[in-house]
């Protein structure tokens, strides 16, 4: 018989015993390992167990049992444990892929009971079908072997019950009847539910996009019909002929958490025709073709064969910073960084300590003058010094304005926190020309010098877009790291931010707060900026809306608040490529004078990238709150897209040439929502760069 079969197959490999007989000794189970099992196991890893054997005895007996309670929360039909039971452990943990001694796998349970729900959150874990049901018949005969065998049982122990006078061994026998009653109907309505299935209906729908020059992307959707067995896996098949004879490739999908599949390998201007068929426990269903129904692997700069922007730009600039170390290595100003140590990282830090005098500390109160300040922060800490003050320094004190050019040649510097030794010792042989320009630069690079030293910190962070004035002249320039593991410093400890705001006690009045007590204020905002500044974008291709405002000493661009770092935008789709047909229609567009005439529905359908770009424009000029028919005069960038990597491009939206960039004193009509903010052109380049 094929049932005896695999259970001497199961118990030749040792997998496991069989799980627990009846529907109540499951519930106690799989009711009990939220609580007892869970924490034994927790415990094996503290190390409370002495002695290999036993935890490893102790950790089977944990994973049969969590085994045992999925099967039976399948068979019971309880989705929420079985939910749980997924969250909660991994599938090594529930031994989910492994048969019982029935050769069932609890996938096999859900879909052959047509349970849907349970079934789809087994797949999304990870679930596969019993590899021993390799046809149709032999699923059909193993499944009438069971209901046949337990049949059996159920009267054999009937017969027992009926026979024999009432004691304890007739209770316990009683018990087994049900138990066996119970699996009976089980094994009979899966048995049901595999006689009355069918093969599935082909998918919904299938979308075809062009992924690069040599990929193309599938996308599909689970067919509609509920009458159907619930579907396990996808095939994905492609041909040059809209016959699909030759078949150019084939791949199953049976990982159903995302229904989409990236061809790899195909030829550049070679139309590919793809189609999708869906499969359960009956077979293959029909295939349904993708929309379009072919598609080209290409990209939009093939339209006119340029090179990427970006492409040599970083190894350009270090070999040009090579240059001019190598130009400067033989000035008298560098001959004490000849006799360094090899180890960097340890004798900058303690080079630079050695630069100042012994006296050399961190500032508790501020004159009028321009500082520097450094913050950490890890979690909700930040460091501070001994003082519980956080580390300032003193940049110039008979500065008592800061020249934007200035601020913003530090914002340059921050890229090159390794190179402040080598660039003070550069700056130090120009002075002879007295600029007062060089003279603050140089103070600038002796301030970070300084901070490097005390607090043995090279890296200190990326600097904050504005400083922070107030009223007694003072201007605090503020860097902002976040620190990713437990480290700790000589100088300097974590605090609690709130402990360090409510304990500071403050030497200025309400009303004309210093620029330390503005920094405590405005710390929380400060580090919000800082780390949604680091964020990336999601996969995808984006429209981006240019706009800028000019002042008498600098360009400023707005962006979101929630993502600094990025222009004002909205997502297109997921997939980042223009192909060269759709930059073709955009360039097509784009030379137009007249506005684009309404496209018929057709025409739609064989350009899905008209009607994203409509949705998209709506969408971006409701959230910088631009009335719609003012988007008639807006514009695309047409001179190329903007990619950043390879998984996000960037289309850009312009408003008419004259608005692009506002005058100072010119009125602009329509004023973002909040949720912006504007920033300095230069910090929002270094902060896309990074």
């Amino acid at each position: 018989k094929m049932t005896q079969q695999m259970r001497d197959l199961q118990l030749a490999q040792a997998r496991k015993p069989p799980g627990p007989s009846s529907p109540n000794a499951a519930k106690r189970l799989y009711r009990n390992l939220s609580g007892k099992f869970r924490v034994n196991y927790t415990s094996f890893d503290e190390g409370s167990l002495v002695g290999r054997g036993e935890k490893e005895k102790l950790r089977k007996s944990y994973l049969f049992q969590s085994n045992a309670a999925l099967f039976e929360a399948v068979e019971l039909q309880d989705l929420d444990r079985v939910q749980e039971m997924l969250k909660h452990y991994s599938p090594e943990e529930l031994d989910l892929n492994t048969p019982n001694s029935e050769g069932l796998l609890p996938l096999d349970i859900a879909i052959m009971t047509n349970n849907a729900p349970i079934a789809r959150a087994l797949l999304q874990a990870g679930a596969k079908e019993s590899p021993h049901f390799v046809s149709l018949e032999s699923r059909s005969l193993h499944l009438s072997t069971l209901v046949r065998e337990a049949e059996q049982r159920v009267n054999e122990l009937m017969a027992q019950v009926v026979n024999e006078a009432p004691n304890a061994d007739c209770s316990e026998k009683e018990k087994q009847l049900k138990a066996w009653e119970w699996r009976f109907r089980l094994y009979k309505r899966m048995k049901a539910g595999f006689e009355h299935a069918r093969v599935p209906d082909a998918p919904s729908s299938v979308h075809l996009s062009v992924a690069s020059s040599s990929s193309l992307q599938v996308t599909f959707w689970e067919p509609l019909s509920v009458n159907s067995a619930v579907v396990t896996k996808y095939k994905v098949e492609w041909s040059c002929s809209p016959s699909f004879s030759p078949l150019l490739g084939e791949a199953v999908i049976d990982k159903l958490k995302e229904l989409h599949f990236t061809i790899h390998g195909l030829v550049s201007g070679t139309a590919y025709h793809v189609r999708v068929s869906a499969y359960n426990m009956k077979g293959w269903g029909p295939p349904q073709a993708s929309m379009p129904p072919f598609a080209i692997p290409s990209n939009w700069r093939e339209y006119d064969g340029r090179a990427p922007r970006r492409r040599g730009q970083a190894e350009a600039l270090d070999h040009l910073l090579g240059q001019v170390k190598t130009i400067h290595q033989h000035c008298i100003c560098h001959e004490p960084c000849k006799n360094q140590p090899q180890s960097r990282k340890h004798s900058v830090s303690k080079s630079l300590k050695h630069l100042f005098h012994p006296g050399s500390k961190f500032l508790k109160t501020l004159k009028r003058g321009l500082y520097l300040t450094a913050i950490f922060y890890k979690d909700d800490n930040i460091l501070v010094t001994h003082e519980d003050q956080i580390p300032v320094v003193e940049i110039d004190d008979t500065y008592s304005c800061l020249l934007m050019q200035d601020f913003l040649w530090l914002t340059k510097v921050s890229c090159m926190w390794d190179e402040i030794l080598w660039l003070r010792q550069c700056v130090t042989v120009s002075q002879s020309s007295c600029s007062c320009i060089l003279q603050t630069r140089f103070k600038m690079l002796l301030a970070i010098s300084q901070m490097q030293g005390l607090l043995g910190i090279q890296d200190l962070g990326q600097v904050f877009f504005e400083p922070i004035k107030d009223k007694q002249g003072n201007i605090l320039i503020v860097t902002l790291k976040e620190v990713k593991t437990n480290q700790t410093f000589e100088s300097v400890r974590w605090v609690p931010i709130c402990k360090l705001q409510s304990s500071r006690k403050s030497v200025s009045s309400p009303e004309e707060p210093s620029a330390l007590d503005m920094l405590l204020i405005s710390i929380q905002d400060k580090l919000a900026y800082h780390q949604r500044s680091s964020h990336a974008l999601s996969p995808g291709l984006y429209l981006g809306y240019l706009k800028l405002c000019s002042a008498v000493d600098q360009i400023r661009v707005l962006v979101p608040e929630q993502l600094p770092n990025i222009l004002c935008h909205v997502k297109i789709r997921s997939n980042p490529n223009i192909s060269r047909e759709e930059w073709e229609w955009l360039q097509k567009m784009a030379s137009m004078e007249e506005p684009v005439p309404t496209e018929t529905e057709a025409d739609r359908s064989q350009n899905p990238l008209f009607q994203e770009l409509q949705v998209a424009i709506k969408e971006l000029m409701t959230l910088v709150n631009i009335p719609l028919q003012e988007a008639k005069d807006f514009r695309l960038y047409s001179q190329e897209v903007l990619d950043f990597g390879d998984q996000v491009s960037f289309l850009l939206l312009l408003p008419p040439s004259d608005d692009v960039c506002t005058a100072p004193g010119q009125n602009n009509p329509y004023t973002p929502r909040s949720g912006f903010l504007t920033l300095p052109l230069q910090i929002f380049e270094l902060g896309e760069e990074k």
